[in-house]
């Protein structure tokens, strides 16, 4: 096959060509996908060619078979999981940032991959309201957010007590011990069984009506053992979007020397907007914050970010050395605060988002999508017997409509096949519900409008 720079090009003209069918037809195209995975097998499956193809058919061939297969999760309806689109400079930077193919572990790899990976977390700090000295990982996800935050907490919780974790691992260590509202996500306890803490190692914390974590039953339990204690709270409940009361867990965790981590995905977003700035107060208090950009941020995935205020934990927890890895002095090397070595540019999209919104245009986002989810709330709220189960303080809406759990799912599953828009089902307090998140720049008031009236329908379609 010829690596002639016109191939090259020609493959990317035809992948232009179709990205741009796609994303012109999200408004009209159902959100669910129109097949399951073997209709794509079907087309796209078969034994490796013995011989390879040409770019430009290989990328005709992977569109037209994926076709029946892709979700529009890009699109200003889909209301599932928290998933925000992709903004349009987001988007032709992620592309361009393939294009450079940059490996953005070490300075001399890609001085420009680490020159916008530090203007870039600098900008984060800033509109989080966060310390400027706070260090910065450019991650997948929470997931990988979470753990790197955790394996920093972990590293200085030991050190105070003399034990180096990542020389002697932890065979032998004082215990750990780790305390979570018991709406903390999955996410949390997947961080703890791959830092070999344990996931059912943690203690849950008793929360409110609205997932929050009680602080007097932290304070009580924090004064049951002095020995090193990670304190995880939440900002952006998953299904109610509530959070946790910070300045009350920050002093309980200053006053028991115990780390405290805030897992953040998108309600730490939240900080960045004045009009619900407040739902965020004492958060700047924590010692890490995990937090993505391919929710609110509305950077194409896979994008996320884990911060912590003691840069030098951070550090020991995630610094790769090797006699054939030289540094460049007094250069950030990326691949030091975070789980991976070779990666790709990952901030190279989240400088273009933060760039072409702007400070007021990030706030002006999660406000929006704030108000959308009130708008939902109140229109939903209209049909007969259906009830709105949590506070609308974010973009979360937890809605029972009428009849028991089995009239509920299928009234999710009528929705998602009449593919106006896409939402999904939870368990909230022991009942089948359904979750309508708002994330996505491109929804506009018409989309809520458009969706509720399909919600209605199917409401009425399944008593």
């Amino acid at each position: 096959m010829s690596t002639e720079t016109p191939t090259r090009t020609a493959g990317l003209r035809t992948a232009l060509a179709h990205a741009e069918a796609f994303l012109s037809g999200l408004d009209d195209r159902p959100v669910a996908a129109r097949g399951d995975a073997s209709t794509v097998r079907a087309v796209l499956g078969g034994p490796l060619p013995a011989d390879g193809e040409d770019p430009v058919a290989v990328v005709d061939t992977l569109a037209a078979g994926a076709e029946s297969g892709l979700v529009a999760t890009a699109g200003p309806r889909h209301f599932g999981f928290v998933i925000g689109g992709a903004l349009p400079a987001a988007l032709a930077a992620d592309w361009l940032a393939s294009a450079w193919d940059q490996n953005a572990a070490y300075h001399s790899l890609s001085p420009a991959a680490a020159a916008i990976e530090e203007i870039t977390a600098g900008w984060l700090l800033d509109v989080f309201g966060l310390s400027s000295e706070a260090s910065v990982g450019f991650v997948t996800g929470a997931q990988g957010a979470n753990t790197t935050c955790l394996a920093a907490a972990r590293h200085a919780v030991l050190a105070r007590v003399g034990w180096n974790v990542e020389r002697d691992g932890l065979t032998g260590a004082p215990r750990v011990r780790v305390l979570c509202g018991e709406q903390a996500h999955a996410t949390i306890y997947t961080a703890l069984r791959l830092l070999g803490m344990g996931d059912a190692t943690a203690i849950r914390i008793p929360a409110d009506s609205q997932g929050r974590m009680d602080p007097d039953a932290l304070v009580r339990v924090l004064a049951d053992d002095a020995g090193p204690t990670v304190v995880c709270a939440q900002a952006g409940n998953v299904s109610t979007g509530s959070f946790d009361p910070f300045d009350h867990i920050a002093d309980a965790c200053a006053a028991h020397r115990a780390w405290l981590h805030v897992d953040g995905a998108f309600g730490l977003w939240a900080a960045a907007a004045p009009a619900i700035r407040h739902l965020t107060q004492g958060v700047q208090r924590a010692d890490s914050w995990a937090v993505d950009a391919h929710k609110w941020l509305n950077v194409p995935y896979d994008s996320a970010m884990a911060i912590v205020a003691d840069s030098d934990a951070h550090l020991a927890a995630m610094t790769l050395a090797g006699p054939y890895l030289v540094a460049d002095p007094g250069q950030r090397d990326g691949t030091n605060y975070v789980p991976e070595s070779s990666r790709r540019a990952r901030a190279v999209p989240v400088y273009a988002a933060l760039r072409s919104l702007g400070r007021t245009g990030v706030a002006e986002l999660v406000e929006r999508n704030c108000a959308q989810a009130r708008r939902m709330a109140t229109l939903l709220a209209d049909i007969p017997g259906a009830e709105i189960l949590n506070d609308v303080v974010l973009n979360q809406v937890l809605v029972r409509l009428p009849g028991d759990d089995d009239a509920n799912r299928r009234a999710v599953a009528a929705i998602q096949a009449d593919g106006t828009c896409w939402l999904g089902g939870t368990t909230w307090q022991d009942r089948y519900v359904l979750r309508v998140s708002f994330s996505n720049w491109a929804t506009t008031d018409a989309d809520v409008d458009r969706a509720a009236a399909a919600i209605r329908a199917a409401a009425a379609l399944s008593p």
